[in-house]
């Protein structure tokens, strides 16, 4: 099973599932492995606790987030807006 330098983590299932399902696979794999940037101290010690739950090894700091990062699209839009109406004046 050493040949894996092409398919990275996806390699221990060998030619089944398909080409396309192998590579979607190894795309989610690596973005939930890597290190994260942490909302509260902004070091990239960030771990993917269990789905959605997300935890800095730094500062301890746990919060929820995307199954598989710990931002998602629609997630950075709410963001947007709560911070457009909490900035505008009520009138």
């Amino acid at each position: 099973m050493g040949r894996t330098k092409k398919v990275g983590s996806t390699g221990r299932f060998g030619t089944r599932y398909g080409a396309t399902i192998r590579k979607r696979i190894k795309k989610i794999e690596s973005v939930s492995k890597i290190k994260h940037q942490c909302p509260s101290c902004n070091l990239n010690k960030v771990n993917r606790v269990s789905i959605g739950i997300w935890e800095c090894s730094f500062c301890g700091f746990r919060f929820t987030g995307g199954s598989w990062s710990p931002e998602t699209p629609g997630g950075k839009i709410a963001l947007r807006t709560a911070k457009r109406l909490a900035s505008e004046p009520e009138t």
